[in-house]
């Protein structure tokens, strides 16, 4: 019996591959941090194609540090790769807005508490870092002890020393240049 092709392992260069195909584009776009950019990745495209996300969780599962208890997927895109990464190895997410709901449980991270706990962020892509500093601030304000993020793409435009700055490493699937060379 063949497996069908969404649950067969996928090889790193087939991966870089088919993430840029799926989710390289071009034109101007303005990043999160504001500035404009020519390249841009629709981590959507990625996230959403189930063969894709299997292969990138089953790609990441190694990265993630011995001890870590929770993974914290951001606000919005963080949170479907926390979710496959959690499906992969067994381990709870927690996932993180940008600002707490002002109604029901008005919480800024929804799942378990994060109180004492080794956790992970997880972002999708990083640029500048910034919104990972601010996750970073307000999950350390409810009692968790960060020190690792890993993302899917690093765009190597000073997202890991900000976060270095911060007292965080930063682990990436991949960086901008290994995709642009893997096309």
């Amino acid at each position: 019996m063949t497996l069908p092709l969404y649950l067969c392992a996928m090889n790193r260069s087939t991966l870089a591959q088919r993430l840029f195909h799926t989710a390289h584009i071009t034109g101007t776009f303005t990043l999160r941090s504001g500035a404009v950019s020519n390249v841009y990745f629709d981590k959507y495209q990625f996230e959403s194609d189930p063969e894709i996300l299997r292969a990138v969780a089953e790609a990441m599962s190694p990265m993630i540090p011995e001890g870590t208890e929770l993974l914290a997927g951001l606000e919005m895109g963080g949170i479907a790769i926390a979710t496959a990464l959690s499906l992969h190895t067994g381990i709870p997410a927690v996932f993180v807005r940008k600002t707490a709901k002002q109604y029901g449980t008005a919480k800024l991270a929804e799942g378990p508490s994060v109180e004492g706990k080794r956790v992970l962020i997880v972002e999708d892509i990083i640029t500048s870092g910034g919104q990972v500093v601010l996750s970073h601030a307000d999950l350390s304000a409810l009692g968790a002890i960060i020190d690792h993020v890993v993302c899917v793409i690093d765009r190597e435009q000073g997202g890991r020393d900000a976060l270095r700055a911060d007292g965080l490493e930063l682990s990436a699937l991949f960086t901008r240049a290994e995709l642009e060379a893997a096309a």
